[in-house]
């Protein structure tokens, strides 16, 4: 699949229709939902005919993206409901097989690494602070061979030492930096809309 035909198809997505600002929610674009998921693949062979998990899976963009780059299996944990009902109705849509589980990622119970990679647009912990970082330390225990992830360009030197140091990465890499669109969803938001400079990373876990 080209990446202009996967970017139109998460284009037509629905997306959060009361999103919870204490879970950080917003959606997460499909310019940018593509080219994580495309480069993921195309450069690393990271998801075709992979288990892919998404940690934090909203209504399912990174999910819906995997599947359609022909996963073998793809599992999307959430903690809110509506979000998932949201995300089940987007994989129907597009007819493609995703499990979805309700959960909190900080409470994840599984043991060892029993997915190929994580994908995942975790909170970036301006409300609850180090929600980023609780989400990168149970992708890390679960992923044997990769976990792609989005964070605020200003955290880069902090997530880097938190991965190698803390979290039993190999390597953390900073693939590229992308501008997210942060639209108006909240009454706080001030303007219309806000560019966010955020990194997408692939850390790599060292094998148990």
């Amino acid at each position: 699949m080209k990446l202009k035909q996967l970017e139109g198809l998460l284009g037509d997505l629905e997306q959060f229709s009361n999103p919870i600002v204490e879970l950080e929610q917003y959606p997460t674009g499909p310019h940018i939902a593509s080219r994580m998921l495309f480069t993921a693949e195309n450069s690393y062979g990271d998801i075709t005919d992979k288990i892919v998990a998404d940690f934090g899976c909203g209504c399912g963009t990174l999910s819906v993206a995997a599947a359609l780059l022909d996963a073998a299996s793809v599992i999307g944990f959430d903690i809110d409901p509506q979000s998932l009902e949201t995300a089940t109705l987007n994989a129907e849509e597009l007819e493609v097989e995703i499990d979805f589980v309700q959960c909190d990622i900080t409470k994840l119970e599984l043991k060892g690494q029993i997915v190929d990679t994580v994908v995942m647009n975790p909170p970036f912990g301006t409300r609850k602070k180090g929600a980023d970082m609780e989400f990168l330390s149970a992708a890390m225990k679960v992923a044997s061979h990769a976990v792609y992830s989005l964070h605020k360009t200003s955290t880069r030197e902090h997530i880097k030492r938190a991965a190698l140091r803390d979290f039993n990465a190999k390597s953390a890499e900073v693939l590229c930096e992308l501008r997210y669109d942060l639209p108006k969803l909240y009454k706080f938001h001030k303007r219309k809309e806000v560019d966010i400079a955020v990194d997408l990373w692939r850390f790599e876990p060292k094998h148990n």
